[in-house]
């Protein structure tokens, strides 16, 4: 759906705060940025690699959609699970439509009911986008019958099938926010995909091309932390100096890697992805500091997991 499509149409423009709600790996980030058609949330197999509420913006002909991806809502009683979900819960306050991603490939348990628990009291502006529908292992039909049990209020034009990764039903699901959206003028210009300032983006690239590279438990240890942002060469060069921080000493090892390996790895990927945004030369100073026991610190949750 590009700007260019419908100028024609003299129907007044839509613009909505959009909550995107679901559980852990349903595909919210991946629909995030195949909507914006640019890198906005972290994509990983790896589950909860959202930890912020992220904005991404849709402009169309038909209005403004300013999406919120927000982390995997997830039944767990650790201290950064639980700042997760309070995000989450946080976001549904203020948000004009909430769009509810559910994975068909997998069964319907009692998490997927809790996050219909959290929606519930939002049924008449919430579309359903049914994801993965690629997949050989999606389960459609469980779904429905999952949705009617759980949510019969929701008509069924406002439940959708789609592929965020193949990019197929994008569309329709935005035409089905524009439907319910207010009407209202644009709050951001009409170029602007995020409002994320450069610091929170060159941290979430880094620890996304780290999260990639990393395994076991290591990703979910991981936080950056930019320390300095220098504009050198007459503006012509962008120099970071960043930390990837975890959690213990027997960790810091494995992300440098033998001989530094793994950490160049990482720092190039990120370079790579950050001359795809920024038109500077990418100079980035990236090492590894040990930051004991960070997720259990409310200090540093609170800096790191902004609502």
């Amino acid at each position: 759906m590009s700007n260019n499509e419908n100028k024609e149409n003299q129907e007044p423009l839509k613009t909505a705060i959009v909550a995107i709600i679901g559980r852990p790996s349903a595909g919210k980030s991946t629909f995030l940025n195949t909507a914006c058609q640019e890198d906005v949330s972290i994509v990983s197999p790896i589950p909860q690699t959202t930890r912020n509420a992220i904005k991404g913006i849709v402009n169309t002909s038909y209005g403004q959609l300013i999406f919120v991806d927000t982390p995997g809502y997830h039944d767990s009683e650790k201290k950064l699970n639980l700042k997760l979900r309070s995000v989450t819960q946080e976001q549904l306050t203020g948000t004009d439509c909430v769009l509810y991603i559910i994975d068909s490939t997998r069964e319907p348990g009692e998490e997927e009911a809790h996050v219909v628990e959290l929606i519930k009291d939002f049924s008449d502006k919430t579309v359903v986008a049914i994801n993965k529908i690629d997949s050989p292992n999606s389960r459609t039909k469980k779904i429905y019958t999952f949705l009617a049990e759980k949510m019969p209020e929701i008509p069924a034009e406002r439940i959708l099938e789609m592929s965020a990764q193949k990019d197929e039903g994008i569309n329709e699901v935005l035409k089905a926010l524009y439907d319910i959206s207010p009407v209202g003028q644009p709050m951001y210009d009409e170029d602007t995909y995020t409002d994320q300032d450069l610091t929170f983006r060159v941290c979430e690239i880094i620890r996304g091309e780290a999260i990639n590279r990393l395994q076991d438990e290591i990703p979910h240890s991981v936080y950056v932390e930019v320390a300095d942002v220098e504009h050198r060469n007459e503006g012509k060069k962008l120099w970071i100096r960043a930390f990837l921080c975890v959690e213990r000493d027997s960790q810091k090892g494995i992300v440098i890697g033998k001989g530094a390996s793994k950490i160049k790895e990482i720092r190039l990927a990120a370079v790579k992805k950050l001359s795809e945004i920024y038109i500077q030369k990418i100079d980035l100073d990236l090492q590894v500091k040990v930051d004991k026991n960070w997720r259990q610190r409310d200090y540093t949750l609170n800096k790191l997991i902004d609502k």
